[in-house]
């Protein structure tokens, strides 16, 4: 029926609201109101209206206990709530407090308001705001009792009203969220309409870099904590650089935060850019951050980004976080992973002295090949090598006479030598991670 008339058809979870969907849906497609502006000052006198049907000041909040708006006669409040408006969120102490004794899982779990009265401070009274069963935020108002039935029937009425300008903010931000990580996406890969892109997003595309940022251990997950985790530090990475410059972009592609950043000066300075930026969210958002190549045309900034990715996945391998680096710094880590995918698709086995060797240790028992990794990792040491693998020289120097009559191999050829510690790289050896390929004999 709906793909032959053409009528879309809505359907709700359990508990949500017709008026909620109705102000999202409103929202979504009026492009007007998607900026969120006008949306915060509605919220404002909101609460200031709630003020007066409760006589007492109100605070409006969301789930990780910021101050989204708050009424007038705050000063009628304690020390504690003027704390909480200066600071535009309740002080840590306070929400640690309120975990402890369960409160919020009181608030979140009860559709009426709850009264809580501490010691030492105004008594609060807070309902949730709910759209559906979604926890939005909170509500708060300072009071000297509880309140009477009426009010209480208010209070809640309120939180519905609140809940619609919540919406309606996330929807209008998320719009815009999603038509600048299209914008962006298309600049970044060079899209058919990347000029126009570049226009709308107003970055300038002469000297720019691009920084490709990723939250530590992140992977393909779409479970709704782990968007808000990555959207959040978005949207931190976006306030960082646009304050360094007025034109700088930044949108999440995927699971990654791209930044395309303006450059005056060096190239290094994209890289203290980033550094600063993780140094700023530390522990809150372990993180990596690969910088491209300086890009000097709209047509140069796909390049940089592919080298933004390069530089990160290198980072993501070592199993690093709180790193940021450069695409030059780590060029040839970033080959040799190229090389490793090449060699992975391409179905390509061990071949050669190496190959050799890896047979004669699966079908003797030895470890001629970690033999080999020493004395190339010790760059011809025999004494130094021997100490790495805990022998003694004269032993060590024996191993390593077997091993050439073994596999063929000529240390004294640099070519050779290049490539065994290339196959030891990609193939991996008892010093390093392996990446396990076949062998011609397998």
């Amino acid at each position: 029926m709906v793909e032959r008339t053409g009528v879309a058809l809505l359907g709700l979870t359990r508990a949500a609201s017709w008026a909620q969907i109705a102000a999202l849906v409103r929202s979504v497609l009026g492009e007007g109101e998607a900026g969120g502006g006008e949306g915060e000052g509605d919220l404002f006198a909101v609460a200031n209206a709630v003020c007066a049907l409760l006589d007492a000041p109100v605070t409006i909040e969301d789930r990780s206990s910021r101050v989204l708006a708050y009424s007038v006669r705050q000063e009628e409040a304690d020390e504690f709530r003027v704390e909480t408006i200066l600071g535009r969120r309740v002080p840590d102490r306070f929400v640690r407090l309120y975990e402890e004794i369960g409160f919020f899982r009181r608030l979140y779990q009860s559709r009426e308001p709850v009264y809580l009265d501490v010691p030492g401070m105004l008594p609060r009274v807070a309902v949730a705001v709910r759209a559906g069963d979604e926890i939005l935020g909170s509500m708060w108002a300072a009071v000297r009792e509880p309140l009477t039935e009426q009010r209480e029937a208010a209070f809640v009425d309120a939180a519905k009203i609140v809940a619609l300008h919540l919406l309606r903010q996330r929807a209008g931000a998320d719009v815009q969220r999603r038509l600048r990580a299209d914008l962006l996406a298309t600049v970044l890969t060079r899209g058919e309409h990347a000029a126009e892109a570049a226009a709308r997003l107003d970055l300038a595309t002469n000297r720019v870099c691009v920084l490709a940022a990723q939250l530590g251990g992140a992977d393909e997950t779409r479970t709704a904590r782990a968007e808000s985790d990555r959207q959040r530090f978005c949207d931190a990475l976006a306030l960082h650089v646009g304050a360094i410059h007025p034109r700088a972009a930044a949108a999440q592609v995927g699971n990654v935060a791209y930044a395309v950043l303006p450059l005056v000066g060096a190239q290094s300075r994209a890289v203290q850019v980033a550094e600063d930026f993780l140094a700023r969210v530390g522990d809150r958002h372990a993180a990596n951050i690969g910088v491209g190549r300086l890009a000097r045309s709209l047509g140069e900034i796909a390049r940089s980004r592919a080298d933004a990715d390069r530089a990160l996945r290198v980072l993501r391998e070592r199993g690093v976080t709180g790193r940021a680096v450069h695409f030059h710094d780590v060029h040839f880590d970033s080959l040799l992973l190229q090389l490793g995918d090449l060699v992975a698709e391409q179905d390509q086995p061990p071949t050669g002295p190496y190959q050799r060797l890896l047979r004669h240790d699966r079908e003797n028992g030895s470890d001629l090949v970690g033999t080999l990794a020493a004395y190339l990792d010790a760059f011809g040491n025999v004494n130094d090598a021997a100490a790495a693998v805990q022998v003694h020289p004269n032993t060590f120097r024996y191993r390593l006479r077997r091993l050439c009559e073994i596999s063929g191999l000529d240390l004294a050829d640099p070519g050779a030598r290049l490539a065994a510690m290339l196959q030891l790289r990609l193939y991996g050896s008892t010093s390093g991670p392996a990446r396990l390929v076949r062998s011609d004999d397998d």
